[in-house]
């Protein structure tokens, strides 16, 4: 029995690799991620109870302990109290011992209890889960040995080491370093790659961080989430049921005025909002102003082109430096640049009426439409006609 009871060739190995770091990856991303920690899902217990016992044996991980952590991440994130953030600690540190800093932060008791509620507290979580936290790896090792024989030594290594490097190392380390971002969220997370297979969807982390609380994490059309392919199977056979996606409008042509309706739209679609009007006002005005430029001024917009659009807490004292030289040196775009920074202090205004949160988004629009810049126009005209759209679950 030296390659197991299956005895497969080398790519039959590999698929089942593929398999089983796949039912993993599931596992986290819609059991722990989706379900457990954001709520953007409810699933059949017989799905939620595979996937606790399937992740005790892969990974050894408690449902508390994963959920707490991530919880803790959102509320403080690119703080001294995030647990695993780049911008804090570090790349290498995050990317290499991302494992590690997990570990520590489940020994804090505090996070646990502050974060942890709603988790599984049953006896089985009490006494098997918890009790016997190498158990599952035991367990698992085992099974890998009696199926696959000594291939299954490496299977399960890989299996043991999946979760730790691409999980706690490139979502966490990378997913807030290298990528691009969609939206501009009050984080530095970042879209790892547009085709979120390989980590069922955890790729797309700045569309997670800036919609947490949705069980779909792609937005655009090029993208791909596979953990929603997971679910969206799930809910075809009535084991799960979608509880949010990202917020949504659409545009009723005939509207052209600034009412309840485009106040609803600005503050549930700020993000989709601020970032149409990076495409739609800012590049093309940069893209003018540049073309413009002469040859000595050509590297002030090369180093000062993604400050125009970044959150501004993101931008350190270097960059700020670099945004108001460009800001300076360009009169239009320093105008639309104010008039974005106008437009976001809008919804920040938290204890302001209604009334009074209207009459400030039409006289944004009129003041808009008045300064003679087309772009800057076009868009104020196009954000009367925004109406909600409730997403479809």
């Amino acid at each position: 029995m030296l390659y197991g009871l299956l005895n497969l060739s080398f790519w039959g190995y590999v698929i089942a690799l593929l398999i089983f770091t796949q039912l993993t990856i599931a596992g986290v991303t819609i059991y722990l991620h989706r379900c457990m920690a954001h709520k953007a899902l409810s699933m059949h217990p017989v799905l939620t109870r595979f996937f606790r016992f399937w992740l005790w044996m892969s990974t050894g991980m408690r449902t508390v302990e994963w959920v707490s952590i991530h919880r803790k991440h959102h509320a403080k994130c690119e703080t001294d109290e995030d647990p695993h953030s780049p911008v804090i600690k570090g790349i290498k540190k995050v990317f290499w011992q991302g494992a590690e800093l997990y570990k520590d932060e489940a020994k804090n008791l505090e996070t646990l209890e502050r974060y942890g509620k709603g988790c599984p507290d049953d006896w089985v979580e009490r006494n098997v889960y918890s009790r016997y936290t190498i158990g599952g790896i035991v367990i698992m090792a085992i099974i890998d040995l009696v199926l696959f024989g000594i291939p299954g030594i490496t299977i399960w290594a890989l299996q043991m080491i999946w979760i730790p490097f691409w999980a706690a190392g490139v979502v966490n380390g990378i997913g807030h370093y290298w990528g691009y971002r969609n939206f501009e969220c009050t984080d530095a997370s970042r879209n790892v790659f547009p085709i979120g297979f390989f980590i069922g969807g955890e790729e797309l982390h700045n569309n997670h961080h800036t919609f947490p609380n949705s069980a779909k994490l792609s937005v655009k059309w090029w993208e791909f989430d596979m953990g929603y392919a997971y679910i969206t199977l799930f809910k075809w056979l009535g084991l799960a049921k979608v509880h949010k996606l990202p917020p949504q409008f659409a545009r009723n042509k005939n509207k052209a005025n600034i009412d309840v309706e485009t106040l609803r739209v600005l503050f549930n679609n700020k993000f989709q909002i601020m970032s149409r009007y990076s495409k739609d006002v800012i590049k093309p005005i940069f893209r003018q102003e540049k073309e413009r430029a002469d040859a000595s001024s050509q590297k002030l917009f090369h180093k000062a082109k993604n400050l125009l659009i970044r959150e501004k807490q993101l931008v350190d004292e270097k960059g700020e430096q670099r945004l108001s030289h460009l800001l300076e040196y360009c009169p239009s775009l320093n105008q639309v640049y104010q008039y974005r920074e106008q437009l976001q202090q809008i919804w920040m205004r938290t204890s302001a009426s209604q009334k009074e949160l209207l009459e400030a988004l039409q006289e944004w629009c009129k003041q808009a439409e008045a300064t003679g810049i087309e772009a800057l126009q076009t868009f104020a005209a196009r954000l009367k006609t925004y109406v909600p759209k409730p997403a479809s679950v």
